[in-house]
């Protein structure tokens, strides 16, 4: 886990429910295809450029659907990556990895905009005494995830609540 972050019981919870909500009664197509107890290595690989955030957040998504999974990082939260970089490489149950991963990318994918997106803004203002903050007029439960990206690239958190 990064040095600075601490994945508090808003980012957990709100990892609880997405899980809950993508997986309902079953991953039917996973538990019809894949043999029980197979094992997987996995990697997630950059599609595109820019700052990662929320590999925390991943690993925390697999870990929560079953602890014996193992998430190896090749890279930090808040570092720059290219097309092609492995970000995370995933070793564990195989119908745990499938039913959690779109979950997982769904996280990664979103903080790294925001966390890109902040850092642009952060490099265009270098120099500057602006200050890039961010809003808390965000998505539905997902609040801490969203601060937290605008963190790892480089803004600043304004305010939580009213």
């Amino acid at each position: 886990m990064h040095p600075e972050i601490s994945l508090g019981p808003e980012i957990l919870s709100s990892i609880e429910r997405a899980l809950a909500e993508d997986i309902g009664a079953g991953d039917v197509t996973t538990e019809s295809i894949i043999p029980i107890g197979a094992q997987l290595t996995a990697a997630i690989i950059a599609k595109q450029a820019g700052v990662v955030a929320g590999l925390d957040v991943a690993r925390a998504t697999f870990e929560l659907l079953d602890q014996e999974i193992r998430c190896d990082t090749r890279v930090r939260d808040g570092g720059v990556i290219a097309v092609g970089d492995v970000l995370v490489e995933i070793r564990g149950s195989a119908r745990a990895m499938l039913t959690a991963e779109r979950t997982a990318l769904n996280f990664l994918g979103r903080m790294s905009g925001i966390a890109t997106a902040t850092r642009r803004f952060v490099d265009e203002t270098k120099g500057t005494a602006a200050k890039i903050l961010d809003t808390r007029k965000t998505a539905p439960n997902l609040r801490a995830c969203d601060k937290l990206a605008v963190r790892l690239g480089g803004g600043e958190n304004h305010r939580f609540g009213l």
